[in-house]
């Protein structure tokens, strides 16, 4: 038997329904279970339920909030998740190159292998002291990366999508200064770091196909850190140089690699990896996961979780 887990703000529920329905008969299936989530926890208590009902597989119907809660809740139960792509990002699924289309996600998802990913996971301290764990999936960030989300309105990306981080991204710049924070990796030393952000990535892709990080991979049991740093008056050109040109385009061919390896390194974007990263901001900062607000942290402890969820995919017989 499945269960979807789902937004009814962010789905069409009767073409849905429509949809699974045609996808459980044709894969022989049961009839799929149905639970809607709460705006308050994304879908956390709509997977526990999902679970105690003895679903198999959970398919998350909606945004990247509803896809993160899904998975947090699933994690280690051994029982995978299937996503059916909704909203504006869609960032699991553009990263593990999932199937878009709703047909054929929902097919992958009764039909398709399992493949097992790392979950990054977030020990987040407040301002007040209190503390909180949440999961991600893709990415979290501290800084401008965090204060664009909280800054780009809701209404413009229902109209144009992902397109409305650019909005959220100029108002957000003259509100954020360089963050003075102290990092350890592995438990290593600490060391004092100024950035405008610090973003932790389980996987390196953003919307609009922009390849932050290019050495992440959702199962290698690492989280890769990309702090931006730009300095003088072109250091934001030299940003979108190191990730839009270099990462985005060059290395895509071999002759584009080859130039890179020429060219000196950029220093306004640094890069790390680490199975856990240790942070402590003098100042409390905006904070986000899988481009969710979660308001101001203190302090933050990233993990990576390895194998700790199954995803549905495309058996290899269906991607030749």
């Amino acid at each position: 038997m499945a269960a979807v887990v789902y937004n009814p703000i962010k789905v069409e529920l009767d073409k849905l329904r429509e949809a699974v329905e045609a996808g459980e008969k044709d894969a022989g299936f049961q009839p799929t279970t149905w639970f809607a989530s709460a705006e308050e926890d994304f879908g956390r208590e709509a997977t526990r339920a999902a679970i105690a009902a003895g679903a198999a597989v959970v398919l998350a119907a909606g945004g990247d909030g509803t896809v993160r809660a899904v998975a947090e809740t699933l994690r280690g139960s051994g029982i995978p998740m299937a996503v059916l792509p909704s909203g504006t990002g869609n960032l699991l699924a553009r990263n593990l190159d999932l199937d878009l289309q709703l047909e054929e996600s929902i097919r992958i998802a009764f039909t398709g292998v399992v493949r097992k990913i790392d979950l990054g996971i977030a020990e987040i301290v407040r301002e007040n002291g209190d503390t909180e764990e949440h999961a991600f999936l893709v990415m979290a960030g501290i800084g401008l990366d965090a204060k664009m989300i909280a800054k780009t309105s809701s209404k413009l990306k229902k109209h144009v999508g992902w397109l409305a981080y650019i909005d959220g991204t100029m108002r957000a710049l003259p509100e954020v200064g360089p963050l003075k924070l102290r990092y350890r990796i592995n438990g290593g030393p600490t060391r004092p770091l100024t950035a405008h952000t610090m973003i932790i990535g389980n996987c390196g892709a953003l919307p609009g196909g922009i390849l932050l990080m290019p050495e992440a991979e959702p199962d290698d049991g690492i989280l890769d850190i990309a702090a931006l740093r730009p300095r003088g008056p072109f250091g934001w050109l030299r940003v979108w140089q190191k990730i839009g040109w270099e990462n985005g385009v060059l290395r895509k061919s071999a002759a584009g690699r080859k130039i890179i390896g020429l060219t000196k390194d950029v220093r306004d974007v640094a890069y790390f990896q680490a199975r856990k990263l240790e942070l402590e901001l003098d100042a409390a900062q905006e904070f986000q996961l899988d481009g969710d607000e979660f308001g101001k942290v203190a302090s933050v402890v990233c993990a990576a979780d390895p194998g700790a969820l199954g995803v549905m995919v495309a058996s290899l017989e269906d991607k030749t």
